[in-house]
């Protein structure tokens, strides 16, 4: 399905905190819910950030598009259903949205304790390197995002 084929109800409502420019890209691609779709949503977000112009900032965008994409797997994903991954740069900020089936299961970041755990850790990641994330319900299920700001083209020159 492509973004224009969705339906009113695919997308998540909108965000006060995005900056309200116009949208200058914009990638939106769904997954199946396997583990080889990870690293194909790594690289994608990785590669497309840097044919923007954002090369910088591509490595931590690859990082929070695996950690959100990891979640989903684990934690929102349902037999049958497609998870979606969009990567949009309004204004001065670089937005990785992935959204799943779930929605009665809320994210929440938990401490690094320091244990012994080898899981439950992605949303603590995403904390440090996103300059904001959050989530957002939609009809069905729900959308993660996080956000990483951008020098704006002027500034980059």
């Amino acid at each position: 399905m492509t973004a224009a084929q969705e339906g009113p109800d695919s997308s998540p409502g909108p965000d006060p905190g995005l900056d309200p420019g116009p949208v200058v890209r914009e990638d939106c691609l769904d997954y199946t819910p396997t583990t080889r779709s990870v690293p194909l949503v790594r690289r994608r977000v990785a590669r497309l950030v840097g044919e923007w112009g954002y090369p910088e900032v591509a490595g931590d965008a690859a990082l929070l598009a695996s950690e959100l994409a990891t979640n989903a797997l684990l934690h929102g994903s349902l037999r049958g259903r497609l998870f979606r991954v969009r990567v949009v740069v309004v204004g001065s900020a670089l937005r990785i949205e992935v959204s799943d089936p779930r929605g009665e299961r809320e994210p929440e970041a938990r401490t690094a304790d320091g244990g012994e755990d080898t899981y439950g850790r992605g949303l603590w990641i995403v904390a440090q390197v996103a300059s904001r994330w959050g989530c957002v319900s939609r009809v069905v299920g729900k959308t993660v995002f996080a956000e990483l700001e951008l020098k704006s083209p002027a500034v980059r020159a």
